[in-house]
């Protein structure tokens, strides 16, 4: 079960996650449909760190309790530590490229300025909840590995014959 801390945490995530989903989408449809240019791969970088964060809270929360087969504390701490990376990568691309603009105003800007903002502290939140998961991850042995050296739970392979 999951510390209330971790579930508070959790639901910032999410919160933030639909805030980059908004303001990335807001900033790459101004480039689509006002400009002659695509959107940069900045924002659509941003805008997938966002589906992924939703899809990745999405398994972490549910899958241990509707589907406990498919639910392994190793692919937790790898969506974790990946959606550390993926956001710490994404807000420094967007920063340095909103850095290197000539010039930055208007409401398109302000978004992709609130856009590096909430990634940098999405990247901050993902930070903490990845140092629970290993933590407790390291603690507990992986569980993949709590059963080693344990007979398994079928039964006997061979039997001895009761006849000699």
């Amino acid at each position: 079960m999951a510390s209330p801390i971790v579930l508070g945490l959790r639901a910032a995530q999410l919160v933030m996650a639909f805030v980059i989903l908004g303001l990335s989408a807001y900033v790459a449809n101004w480039y689509n449909v006002d400009t002659l240019t695509s959107s940069p791969s900045q924002i659509n970088w941003l805008l997938f760190c966002s589906l992924f964060t939703i899809i990745s809270i999405a398994y972490i929360e549910l899958a241990p309790r509707f589907m406990p087969k498919v639910a392994h504390p190793m692919a937790f701490v790898g969506l974790e530590l990946a959606n550390v990376l993926f956001y710490f990568a994404g807000f420094i691309a967007l920063s340095v490229f909103i850095s290197k603009l000539l010039f930055c105003r208007g409401s398109v800007c302000g978004s992709a300025r609130a856009d590096v903002a909430f990634g940098a502290f999405e990247f901050l939140v993902w930070g903490v909840t990845s140092f629970f998961a290993v933590r407790d991850n390291l603690k507990g042995g992986f569980n993949f590995r709590r059963n080693r050296g344990q007979a398994p739970l079928a039964g006997p392979q061979m039997k001895e014959s009761q006849l000699a």
